[in-house]
């Protein structure tokens, strides 16, 4: 869980100025001021957006690129246990395994719920057969457990 440290600085300044603005509303209150009710918002709002920043800066993860691997668009996906994406037609075959294994490592499975564990995801290209006629072709298939281990199956 990688922490962004410029959205965590500007969570902590954001948090003192949000106290700072407290302090300033109390003071408001009590002497009767005629923008209390704007430093509530005010003070409010800035709280907010301090939580925000340090909730966002603790629980961003970067995408995973594997060497060798391209942009890959996924067409089909159940929510448990298969995830297809299809390959462009000029695709190398050397690039074929490296692309479904950052799809896979790329995948948020919080709430995949499959009876084994597991998520399957191809990569995959639909082949014209003859006039009106086409089959998809699995190109690489990399299976991804509950822990995050990525196994290539099909190269």
């Amino acid at each position: 869980m990688p922490v962004d440290p410029l959205l965590l600085t500007v969570g902590k300044w954001l948090g003192a100025a949000s106290g700072v603005l407290a302090l300033l509303m109390v003071a408001g209150f009590v002497s009767g001021w005629g923008i209390r009710f704007r430093l509530v918002g005010i003070t409010s709002f800035t709280a907010l957006l301090s939580l925000s920043c340090l909730a966002f800066a603790i629980s961003y993860n970067p995408r995973v690129l594997v060497e060798g691997a391209v942009t890959a668009p996924i067409v089909f996906d159940n929510g448990t246990n298969l995830v297809v994406a299809t390959a462009a037609a000029d695709l190398p075959a050397e690039a074929f395994a490296p692309t479904a294994k950052q799809l896979a490592l790329n995948l948020r499975g919080n709430g995949r719920s499959s009876p084994d564990g597991l998520v399957h995801v191809r990569l995959r290209r639909v082949e014209s057969v003859g006039p009106g006629l086409s089959r998809p072709v699995v190109l690489a298939e990399a299976t991804r457990n509950n822990r995050g281990e990525v196994a290539l199956l099909l190269p």
